[in-house]
């Protein structure tokens, strides 16, 4: 496969300075883009995606769509007519800014290789047809990489996530045995949801720690498919299966603070910061079990912005005061805002004074140019999905945090609004009268996001995680007492032989 130029590699960003002409010149395939890591054999994904910047017959990237439906469309054969595979390709999603993303999901392991024809209309675009000589691994396939340098480097993970750096700043080391003596006391009794975990050998071991474990189901399912692709480090932690993160105690306090590993941190807290379990779920079971994930939203972000209603929107349950606020606003201002709670569980008794509102489609929340993003018990985890959508997010000023908040600034990303929704109508009447900045700020942020969020960015981001913690390890892990075997699903296991005809490092 031809190696794109690194300027391609950073996709939307530039290829959306590059406007269309006026009127746009026809799509011309030859000169289309396409290029990501769907089109390497090494990046094993849930779902392989890549991308493609149409262009026109003058060589100008387009901004928006081409007119009517997209005659983009992708089919994907195996190279070997001796190989019947089974590959679930689905159709294109029109960004709308003149890219698409192609993605497809496999179940079966491919040994010669892929044929991935990329089509507008009956012609080929750009360098179709793509050839991904194999083989060709599928998501349940138990092949690690042994060299996880390598792994990394097929992958384009970043040298640095600056989340991790200050969350580890403050364990220079980790005392495997104060967390063995402390943890399961502080944590773990029977209001507790903690999970101990040893990874040995790239075998996952754990065991509860608490009543509330439930959710073990997501951090096992995330860490077997980590393990699937690349050799994990040695190491032994626990994780924290809460909403809220654990770890109060001060850098400078004695005892000092234990590492626990968390979904979501705050400002007052110490806790290891990993991707949310909803955005790992969604990853791994997108185009199968969800329909909201983090590439389909890309493809679902309601009209154009010229024909987006001119209100900030909400909808949610009411797990935080200031969303019932939201709701007196809306009924006060219904020509600024268009909030509802759907569901009642901690101010059941504000039901009858403020109404039940129906439920929508997330997709349809991008029908209203600006999106209300207000804590939920802790940081919403709706907010990545707000980003990638194509809508200004407002977001309340808030104590939590996820693993990708510290790249994204205010009046850069997002419009910022008081932690008591004091100034919200004003942003949005600010929006209103400001329109093609708050148009900038929301592509700003769109962009930004597309790239923190893509799947494989998630991989790199939890390898990455582990690896510090097991270089700060003081002694060797160990399958503790109580530890069970966590293994794959039967009925997601398919015969697959590891092979390689060639060491991964040779792709790079």
């Amino acid at each position: 496969m031809r190696r794109l130029p690194r300027a391609l590699l950073l996709w939307p960003q530039l290829a959306l300075l590059v406007a269309a002409g006026t009127p746009e010149a026809p799509v011309s395939a030859p000169r289309s883009l396409v290029w990501g890591p769907g089109l390497q054999a090494g990046i094993v994904l849930p779902v392989r995606y890549f991308y493609l910047q149409a262009v026109n017959s003058e060589g100008q990237n387009l901004t928006r769509s081409p007119p009517g439906q997209t005659q983009f469309k992708v089919v994907i054969k195996s190279l070997s007519p001796k190989e019947l595979v089974r590959i679930h390709v689905s159709k294109p999603l029109d960004r709308n800014d003149g890219t698409f993303l192609m993605r497809y999901r496999m179940y079966e392991t491919i040994s010669e290789g892929l044929k991935i024809e990329v089509l507008y209309g009956d012609e080929h675009v750009a360098q179709s047809p793509y050839v991904v000589k194999g083989p060709v691994y599928h998501e349940y396939c138990e092949c690690p990489e042994e060299d996880p340098q390598a792994w990394q480097k097929t992958l384009s993970c970043p040298a640095e996530e600056l989340q991790i750096a200050k969350d580890f700043a403050s364990f220079p080391n980790i005392n495997l045995q104060q967390m063995l003596n402390e943890v399961p006391k502080r944590f773990g009794e029977e209001r507790g949801a903690i999970v101990h975990y040893t990874i040995l050998n790239n075998h996952i071991y754990r065991r509860p720690l608490g009543k509330y474990t439930d959710f073990k189901m997501f951090s096992d399912e995330i860490l077997l498919s980590l393990a699937r692709k690349v050799l994990l480090p040695d190491l032994e932690f626990y994780i924290n299966l809460g909403d809220w993160p654990l770890e109060h105690r001060k850098v400078n306090e004695t005892p000092g603070p234990l590492p626990i590993i968390s979904w979501c941190g705050s400002l007052d807290s110490q806790d290891i910061i990993l991707p949310t379990y909803d955005i790992t779920h969604s990853t791994l079971e997108a185009m199968r079990g969800v329909t909201n994930d983090l590439l389909s939203i890309q493809g679902n972000t309601g009209p154009s912005w010229i024909n987006k209603t001119e209100k900030a929107f909400f909808r949610g349950r009411d797990s935080r005061e200031e969303r019932l606020q939201l709701v007196h606003l809306s009924k006060e201002n219904p020509q600024l805002l268009d909030a509802g709670i759907t569901g009642y569980f901690f101010f059941q008794e504000k039901e009858k004074e403020l109404g039940k509102a129906k439920l929508i489609g997330f997709f349809d929340f991008f029908k209203y140019k600006y999106q209300v993003n207000v804590d939920g018990t802790v940081a919403a985890y709706r907010y990545p999905y707000l980003m990638l959508g194509d809508s200004l997010v407002l977001k309340q000023d808030s104590p939590y945090y996820e693993h990708f908040y510290m790249a994204l600034k205010p009046w850069k990303h997002y419009v910022p609004i008081k932690r008591n929704l004091a100034d919200l109508l004003e942003k949005v009447k600010w929006a209103k009268e400001n329109d093609e900045e708050a148009k900038r700020i929301t592509k700003e942020g769109q962009l930004t996001a597309r790239d923190l969020l893509q799947p494989l960015r998630l991989y790199c981001y939890y390898y990455r995680v582990l690896q510090k913690y097991a270089e700060r390890q003081s002694s060797k892990p160990e399958i503790r007492d109580g530890m069970e075997l966590v293994s794959q699903p039967d009925d997601n296991t398919s015969i697959c032989q590891c092979h390689r005809k060639r060491p991964l490092k040779e792709e790079l």
